[in-house]
């Protein structure tokens, strides 16, 4: 299975349109998980027209999309737990925020975004993934997208652009 995954987008506020960059880097994909601060619902509609999305929302998600999609999610993929959540949130850093939020479930994977800095790494048996920004690109000197294939083990890389 191979899994698109994208976090503050904060369309159109950082940028008009999702990148061309991403459209073709998940055109196989046979799901997208977006983390949160999405900005606008129709960004949930043009990537479901490529595959299924699950998303949660960030702080800076309106209301509409806070009423659509959870703040924290658990995916069930081939026999691993993938939680999502955006990373807002105050004390301590993003990471440490979305690593606190799963600490009394059995997670194998937690996507996270906010903030903007792609990220790839164990800790401990968990990999941590954030995909970065394809819109906001901060600190970073590139944007970014990832992904994740899940098989006999969750793979995952970032993707530059």
């Amino acid at each position: 299975m191979l899994i698109g995954v994208l976090s503050d987008t904060h369309l159109p506020n950082r940028a008009k349109a999702i990148p061309k960059e991403v459209f073709h880097g998940f055109a196989r994909v046979d799901m997208i998980i977006h983390a949160g601060d999405i900005c606008e619902e129709h960004v949930l509609d043009e990537l479901e027209l490529i595959a299924p999305v699950k998303a949660v929302a960030g702080n800076m998600d309106g209301w509409n999309l806070q009423k659509r999609i959870p703040k924290k999610q658990i995916l069930n993929l081939m026999g691993y737990k993938i939680g999502i959540i955006h990373g807002d949130g105050y004390g301590g850093s993003t990471m440490q925020r979305a690593v606190d939020a799963f600490k009394s479930d059995k997670i194998d994977c937690i996507v996270f975004g906010h903030s903007h800095q792609a990220y790839n790494s164990l800790n401990g048996d968990i990999l941590l993934f954030n995909p970065g920004s394809p819109t906001d690109r901060r600190r970073s000197k590139y944007f970014s997208y990832g992904l994740l294939k899940i098989g006999a083990a969750i793979e995952a890389k970032i993707v530059y652009f």
